[in-house]
């Protein structure tokens, strides 16, 4: 064999095995997402995410027939935080949830996906236990908040700004209950009822609530995000009365206190959330703090001080 016929051989040698590499490369790369496609269970589709997010009683809460299906122990719906099934833009929206993850939590003390902020308000809000990361409804919940996130990148931030409401200001005093209970009297017994109870949908309470308990077995617990008063202050200011949203800052600041001074469900260990104190919210109603500033003060209010000497802290 001559030299041109060595080099000829040897380049198609060397082709071949470039073209069996590739061939591998591809089979290894394709293989994960085909075997995860074929996990994916048909029913865990953006519909059922939806339908998960409007009738969370109905399908997860503690009336549901299948005892394994009961992941919720109040009647609550995650639509009555997310209004409109998540699609109302502003405060508490989910469009633009899902670009927000993966990233870190000060509460866990390490990074979080779109999976664990679910499973947050599973157990949180919802007073409930976590879905199983492979289960259906995780899958359909979190592809249902993606194709929000989609819509949203479609609309643009510009148009998504248009609707935000006026930003709450925190007042320079602590929270008063008996203004925020003239409040509430005067605002929010419509929908919620004097005892602040809410409004069933049906006799049978598997339907949860047309207008939700703010207080009580069936709302949400201690440890959640809407038991922060400046949380709700903000969520209250947007978005209640529903529909007419028309409170002030002092008033929506008070109401929040008042709602959140009442008896709900306790979550256990709430001493282990915020490993780093120092990323605890100052509302956060629930100690230890890096701070030597009074639970009442946490809780209420004047909320400056707290903030000023956290700011102090991180500048060292």
């Amino acid at each position: 064999m001559n030299e041109n016929e060595k080099g000829s051989m040897t380049f198609i040698i060397l082709a071949c095995l470039a073209l069996g590499a590739i061939t591998i490369a591809a089979t290894l790369k394709l293989a994960p997402e085909k075997e995860r496609t074929a996990k994916v269970p048909s029913i865990a589709t953006e519909e059922y995410g939806k339908r998960l997010l409007g009738q969370t009683a109905e399908l997860l809460g503690p009336d549901v027939s299948d005892p394994k299906m009961r992941f919720t122990k109040s009647r609550l719906s995650c639509g009555a935080c997310h209004l409109g099934t998540g699609t109302e833009p502003g405060t508490l929206g989910l469009p633009p949830a899902f670009g927000h993850y993966p990233r870190f939590s000060g509460r866990t003390g390490g990074q979080t996906t779109i999976e664990d902020r679910v499973n947050e308000c599973m157990v949180r809000s919802m007073n409930g236990k976590p879905l199983p990361k492979d289960s259906p409804q995780m899958i359909a919940m979190a592809a249902y908040i993606r194709s929000l996130s989609d819509q949203d990148a479609a609309t643009g931030a510009s148009q998504r700004k248009a609707h935000e409401p006026p930003p709450f200001k925190t007042p320079t005093r602590a929270a008063n209950l008996d203004a925020g209970k003239t409040v509430f009297m005067q605002h929010c017994t419509a929908c919620h009822g004097t005892d602040g109870a809410g409004l069933l949908a049906a006799a049978n309470p598997i339907h949860g609530y047309v207008f939700p308990p703010l207080w009580g077995a069936d709302s949400f617990n201690t440890g959640a995000g809407m038991h922060r008063v400046l949380t709700a202050a903000r969520f209250i200011k947007a978005r209640m009365p529903l529909g007419k949203p028309d409170l002030n800052d002092d008033q929506a600041f008070d109401v929040a206190a008042f709602v959140n001074s009442q008896p709900r469900p306790e979550m256990p260990n709430l001493e282990a959330d915020y490993p780093d104190r120092k990323t605890k919210p100052v509302d956060t109603g629930y100690g230890p703090f890096a701070d030597d500033f009074p639970l009442e003060q946490h809780r209420y209010g004047p909320f400056q001080p707290i903030e000023a000497y956290y700011k102090k802290l991180t500048k060292k």
